[in-house]
């Protein structure tokens, strides 16, 4: 072979060298891109094109005893934008075409027109729209998700579909509503506008009623930002909040809250309270607060109205706390219905302090049932001194006084019962006795008179029924009661309280016809909080029936009633809610009359 013809072969030889090593390379990086850096540059493209989006659980249901919705969730949208494709310019849309009605033809939209259609459905205007597209551009030219719009209703939803924008998207997520407005409002609670919970039970049973947010991500258009389909990666699942089961009634929560709220009125009252509670069981019924608050809308509510004083506002209860210090009396084996003193209308005992009746009389022959009767402070100071002071605390706090309930309610306050023996003075050694110098809330008063109806046994008062999860597990509530007094001191105080309901001052005006009922009515000065009292007073019933079989307690509140500063004003709303609980639950009337029993000798 010559030398000219080694030549040709010679670079047909460097070609076939150059050429392994280009595909060797393209091998090497194609391995490298398809399994050593696979995940990693999948990622990276996914990232780029896709949109992390929360999915958002469902809070759970509030409902009442019988299963009626007192709150739920309903679903309201989210709606979002992306700045990057939408700072692109016009929108192309296809539209009729005017020469041929049959075709569409494609025209350009600005995006001033855009914003401006975008902004007249959400609710913002144009301007408003842009400058959310403008900043966000400014801060990141690539922000691809932005919130226009938050929690619009279905209809609003529609309309922006309508709009067949490609760079703005719907999300759905779920809002509380409330169906019945005001009803139990005070008890509910609300939520704030980023749906965490603030007041009420929505507050103190969030652990129930929680909802937890997943996420999700997806890829989209780079084109029109439009969902690819088969493309959504769960990154956590959402889960669903638990239904909570009050012991409320939702019916006669709404006549209670009215007849309340009727006589508040009536009488120019401040606020007024009116618990229904199980005699047997210590359930709530209704707890009605007024003026009370729509959840729907918290902020049409002064701060001060949108919890429940029931549970959160502690007062003097006044004489009818004469009941509970009857009963510790009794127990003690210390006085019965027919135990005699002799009281005029002051008292000064040998510690120095100075007890007064609220009227005139000259000394008095009283039995306890009579001393119940005309409500004589005097008298029951010289049954209660009967005690020690110990004796008197201590069947305080067995009867839940001093302490919150078990409802575990939001803000609410245990009482104050001056601290006990040994801080009180000569005078709130007395005080105590018939119902000053000390607080408790609207349903402790409730309580104590449910220890009294049920035969001494107090039950836990209880406002929740239940929680059931979203996977069908239910959490109750369980009930067991303790003796605070024996049955013996809970019978006889039960019928010197029906002597109370007939031949007290207010017999005429909270008669209920057919049932005996034991009550007791109280009229309390009110702590100025700076050692003094107000002006006004609290006027307040509370009381039991059928007496012979107790079922149900109704306890009343009314703080400064001025156009009615007595006793009176409480109790014709604690006749009529009663007589409608007794009518409700179909309570058989009572049988044999009521025990005679003397108020002197």
């Amino acid at each position: 072979m010559n030398r000219t013809s080694r030549y040709p072969m010679r670079r047909i030889l460097v070609f076939a060298i150059v050429m392994v090593v280009l595909v060797g390379v393209f091998v090497v990086k194609l391995v490298d891109v398809q399994i050593v850096r696979a995940s990693a540059l999948n990622v990276q493209a996914q990232d780029a094109r896709s949109v992390p989006v929360t999915v958002y659980g469902a809070r759970g249901d509030i409902v009442d005893a019988n299963g009626q919705v007192l709150a739920d969730t309903v679903m309201r949208y989210d709606i979002a934008l992306s700045p990057k494709q939408a700072a692109k310019g016009p929108v192309t849309r296809e539209v009729p075409d005017p020469a041929d009605p049959g075709k569409t033809t494609e025209v350009e939209v600005p995006l001033e027109q855009v914003v401006a259609e975008l902004g007249a459905v959400v609710g913002l205007t144009a301007d408003q729209v842009q400058g959310i597209i403008t900043s966000a551009i400014a801060e990141n030219p690539d922000d691809d998700f932005e919130y226009v719009a938050k929690l619009v209703d279905t209809a609003t939803y529609e309309a922006v579909k309508k709009l067949d924008i490609p760079w703005v998207v719907p999300y759905q997520h779920p809002s509380r509503r409330y169906p019945n407005g005001a009803v139990a409002g005070n008890l509910i609670g609300f939520l704030n506008p980023d749906g965490e919970s603030l007041a009420g039970l929505e507050l103190s049973e969030d652990d129930c009623l929680a909802s937890e947010d997943g996420e999700v991500s997806y890829l989209h258009s780079l084109k029109d930002w439009v969902r690819i389909p088969g493309t959504e990666v769960v990154h956590k699942e959402a889960h669903d909040g638990g239904t909570l089961q009050l012991t409320i009634d939702a019916d006669l929560q709404f006549f209670v809250q009215r007849i309340a709220e009727e006589q508040r009125r009536a009488v120019g009252a401040d606020w007024a309270t009116v618990t229904v509670m199980e005699a047997k069981t210590g359930r709530l019924l209704a707890v009605a607060d007024v003026p009370t608050i729509d959840p729907n809308d918290p902020a049409a509510t002064a701060v001060a109205d949108r919890g429940s004083r029931s549970f959160t506002a502690p007062f003097e209860p006044g004489s009818t706390f004469k009941a509970l210090t009857s009963a510790s009396v009794i127990n003690a084996g210390k006085g019965d219905p027919l135990s005699r003193v002799t009281a005029d209308y002051r008292y000064e005992p040998s510690n120095g302090a100075d007890i007064n009746d609220s009227f005139f009389h000259g000394p008095t022959p009283y039995t306890m049932t009579g001393m119940l009767i005309d409500s004589s402070n005097t008298a029951m100071s010289m049954f209660g001194e009967r005690l020690t002071d110990q004796q008197r605390y201590d069947d305080m706090l067995r009867f839940g006084l001093g302490e919150r309930t078990e409802v575990g309610f939001s803000g609410e306050e245990p009482g104050d019962l001056h601290g006990g023996p040994e801080e009180w003075d000569n005078q709130t050694k007395y005080a105590t006795m018939f119902g000053q110098g000390l607080t408790t809330t609207a349903v402790q008063i409730a309580s104590v008179y449910q220890t009294l109806a049920n035969g001494g046994v107090r039950m836990p008062v209880s406002l929740v029924d239940s929680c059931r999860s979203a996977n069908g597990e239910t959490t109750e509530t369980e009930a067991e009661g303790r003796r605070v007094v024996s049955e013996k001191a809970a019978d006889e105080t039960t019928a010197m309280l029906e002597r109370v309901y007939a031949e007290g001052w207010l017999a005429d005006k909270w008669n209920i016809p057919g049932y005996r009922v034991a009550a007791k009515t109280g009229t309390a000065q009110v702590p100025d909080g700076q050692g003094g009292y107000l002006s006004g007073y609290l006027v307040s019933v509370s009381g039991f029936a059928p007496a012979d079989d107790p079922e149900f307690v109704v306890s009343v509140s009314i703080m400064n009633p001025v156009k009615m500063n007595s006793s009176a004003a409480s109790a014709p709303v604690f006749q009529e809610v009663m007589s409608q609980v007794l009518k409700k639950y179909r309570t058989v009337p009572s049988g044999a009359p009521a025990p005679e029993l003397p108020a002197t000798w």
